[in-house]
């Protein structure tokens, strides 16, 4: 994934999806995340939602450079919910991405294989309904400078088409920027080269 500056998620949460398989319910979620923290929420409201299923089996990935997953099987037998799940994830090449399956028990055991069938067939109708996007990898900089260097900044700013993040207008003054990953390089050395112009990485 080094060398490429996008990468794949989804763009919104999904709708609610139902799989049935012998009497039992497998209810699939999808969210866009970026941190263990909007996991966690997610994770809580579908309890209180779903008062009652007996297994939340969930995965996700987050990062780019360097990525973090987690398959969790919440009560079911080992690698049978949490990793059919991340497969799908993987299969799709998706980052920043949680999926979870809320089981309500029919009272038929479904055995490993099927438990895995289920898991990953839920995983999958999730992603069947999901609005694949690709994001550009962006690296954020902050410029610090005299109010008297703005134009020079701002003109650079402007033809390289860079995103302003943040600005504070002062006698010093600091404007956080980004840019996509393959042009990171050029542009510090842009800004660098400039006199009375400070950049680094934020």
């Amino acid at each position: 994934m080094n060398s490429q500056d996008t990468y794949k998620t989804i763009a919104n949460s999904t709708s609610e999806i139902l799989f049935k398989e012998k009497n039992s319910k497998f209810y699939g979620y999808g969210f866009p995340v970026s941190s263990e923290d909007e996991i966690k929420l997610h994770l809580e409201r579908l309890r209180k939602q779903h008062f009652g299923a007996v297994h939340f089996c969930y995965a996700f990935q987050i990062g780019t450079e360097s990525i973090y997953y987690r398959a969790n099987d919440d009560g079911e037998p080992s690698n049978s919910a949490g990793m059919p799940i991340y497969g799908q994830i993987q299969s799709y090449g998706l980052t920043n991405i949680l999926i979870v399956a809320v089981r309500f028990f029919g009272g038929i055991k479904l055995g490993v294989g099927g438990l895995i069938t289920a898991y990953r067939t839920t995983a999958q109708m999730v992603l069947a309904e999901a609005e694949i996007i690709e994001r550009t990898i962006d690296v954020h900089y902050e410029l610090v400078f005299d109010y008297k260097n703005m134009n020079k900044v701002m003109r650079i700013i402007k033809e390289k088409n860079l995103k302003i993040l943040t600005q504070q207008m002062d006698a010093n003054c600091s404007i956080k920027i980004a840019t996509r990953k393959k042009n990171a390089a050029v542009i510090f050395d842009l800004f660098s080269t400039l006199f009375e112009i400070n950049i680094k990485k934020v």
